[in-house]
C-alpha cells in the first residue's frame, strides 16, 4: 500500500521548535519531489516548503530563515524543521509528493504555536 504519514505536530510556544515528518511506505520516496503545505481553519492550503530528487529546495517567503526541508532516502523520510516559530504558523501541515506517475498526500499533522 503506498501511503504517506505525517508526525511530530503539537503544541509549541512561540519561538520554539518543532520537526515534522513525513514517512513514505510503498514507494521509494527518493523518486519524488517532496512538498509541505499547510492549512490554517477558514483559510485556504498554502504551499511551505520542497525538496526535489537531489537536495535542491525552495520556501515560502512567510517562512524563510526559519523552516529547513530535508531529506533521509535510507529511511524513506523527509522532514521539515521548524525552528523560531509565530502563531501565524498554526495549520494542519501536509506532506505531499509528486512525480510523473502519483500524487500522493498524507493525513496531516495539527501545529499549534500560542503566545
Amino acid at each position: 500500500q503506498v501511503q504517506l504519514v505525517e508526525s511530530g505536530g503539537g503544541l509549541v510556544q512561540a519561538g520554539g521548535s518543532l520537526r515534522l515528518s513525513c514517512a513514505a511506505s510503498g514507494t521509494r520516496i527518493d523518486f519524488y519531489g517532496v512538498n509541505w503545505y499547510r492549512q490554517a481553519p477558514g483559510k485556504q492550503r498554502e504551499f511551505v516548503a520542497v525538496i526535489y530528487s537531489g537536495t535542491s529546495t525552495n520556501y515560502a517567503d512567510s517562512v524563510k530563515g526559519r523552516f529547513t526541508i530535508s531529506r533521509d532516502n535510507a529511511k524513506n523520510t523527509v522532514y521539515l524543521q521548524m525552528n523560531s516559530l509565530k502563531p501565524e504558523d498554526t495549520a494542519v501541515y501536509y506532506c505531499n509528493a509528486r512525480n510523473n506517475a502519483r500524487n500522493l498526500w498524507g493525513q496531516g499533522t495539527q501545529v499549534t504555536v500560542s503566545l
